[in-house]
């Protein structure tokens, strides 16, 4: 990819270090909404300052938090080292515990995934027409190969990419992740 984003594939550390509720929570709201202490994070997770300055610093251990410079005075604020996150599992064979870290984190974004939208259709009817009209769901059945589905992807990742160079507007989060169905008998 050729694009301004910065990217992460995690390793069996860092992936072993974000399978944890709370800290998989902390690098997603630093990625979606930017620079924060930890004094702002606790309230926002409703949990203590000391605990989430103990779950930012293990993120900072293995490269997935940084300090943000734009503190002022004693504030430390931080920020997510990274604007993608990316795994596969099979990096992780002979690794026990960071296959179930990274199943963990695929459970986890998934329940983000369905909590994200049962809260868009609760609050759909407030939104503005163009939003409705804008944010359709789709699902589609396609046939294809390893090698079709993986030159697919890299097809949308284009799209997208194009897209995250766009300033302005509302933010949108965009889930694509396909699912391959069980094989015919």
């Amino acid at each position: 990819m050729t694009d301004d984003l910065s990217h992460v594939h995690l390793d069996a550390r860092q992936i072993r270090r974000l399978a944890h509720p709370l800290r998989s929570r902390l690098v997603g709201e630093l990625r979606l909404n930017g620079p924060a202490t930890a004094t702002r994070l606790a309230e926002r997770f409703a949990t203590n300052t000391g605990a989430t300055s103990y779950h930012l610093r293990q993120l900072a251990e293995v490269g997935l938090v940084v300090d943000d410079p734009g503190g002022h005075g004693r504030e430390r604020w931080w920020r997510a080292a990274h604007d993608v996150t990316s795994w596969e599992r099979d990096d992780f064979a002979g690794d026990p515990d960071a296959q179930a870290a990274a199943d963990w984190l695929v459970s986890s974004y998934a329940r983000n995934v369905a909590d994200r939208i049962d809260t868009w259709n609760r609050g759909v009817g407030d939104e503005p027409a163009e939003w409705r009209a804008a944010a359709q769901f789709n699902d589609y059945i396609l046939r294809l190969d390893p090698d079709d589905l993986t030159a697919m992807l890299g097809e949308l990742d284009d799209v997208v990419t194009r897209y995250t160079k766009k300033r302005g507007g509302r933010q949108v989060l965009l889930y694509l992740y396909p699912v391959p169905l069980e094989a015919e008998k």
